[in-house]
């Protein structure tokens, strides 16, 4: 590993306004106030507190009725995988495979993904840093896409009621699966994927000491 990185100089990027400055006890932003850290405080636990909370709401995400139907033939409730289902045996295949990729395909990767970095960096195992960056930045860009199904849902109230053919309101799965996208884009955010290179870092000062040991005792 060469190069000095900005957190063995005492330097910090501003969270707000991205400005570099020196860090020296309780430092704040020249630019605009917001105080400094090296790192984010406590990112691996906040992490892992979000991922855990979304994982224990996944499976009531995808298994309560995510949108309810009254019409004059009864009440139908309909779950994520059963709206794929009926999209696929009307004919639209297009769309059941992109609501069934974005919305319960890309939330559990996307948790698991962000599990195998966090645990990586806590364990020191990050054999190839920028390969973890770019995954890291995968998931950036993926956490806006992970809310289709509910855009489904709105789009169909909206429309159904506005023709008056019935009516259609969210079910009570609505609820867990916005908190399921909502607590991994938190835990996406409050990651700092610097600690990917530390922990590359720290792993690579260890392999550097046990090798001294082993010459050592040779």
């Amino acid at each position: 590993m060469n190069g000095v990185m900005a957190a063995e100089r005492g330097i910090a990027q501003c969270g707000v306004c991205e400005h570099l400055a020196e860090v020296a006890g309780d430092a704040r932003c020249p630019r605009c106030g917001a105080r400094l850290h090296l790192r984010k405080p406590y990112s691996i636990g906040r992490a892992w507190a979000l991922l855990i909370a979304a994982y224990a709401l996944y499976l009531p995400a995808n298994l309560l009725p995510i949108m309810e139907t009254r019409s004059l033939f009864g009440v139908q409730r309909d779950t994520i995988m059963s709206g794929v289902v009926y999209l696929w045996q009307s004919g639209s295949w297009g769309l059941a495979l992109i609501v069934f990729v974005a919305s319960v395909v890309v939330p559990l990767l996307k948790l698991l993904s962000l599990s195998v970095i966090v645990l990586a960096v806590q364990r020191r195992r990050v054999g190839s840093p920028l390969q973890y960056a770019r995954l890291y930045r995968l998931l950036e860009a993926l956490g806006r896409w992970s809310m289709l199904d509910v855009y489904v849902v709105a789009i169909l109230v909206a429309l159904v009621q506005a023709q008056s053919l019935a009516t259609i309101a969210p079910g009570p799965g609505v609820v867990p699966f916005g908190a399921v996208v909502v607590l991994s884009m938190m835990a996406t955010m409050t990651f700092d994927p610097r600690l990917i290179w530390d922990a590359r870092m720290a792993g690579h000062n260890e392999e550097t000491d046990r090798d001294a040991k082993r010459n050592a005792l040779a």
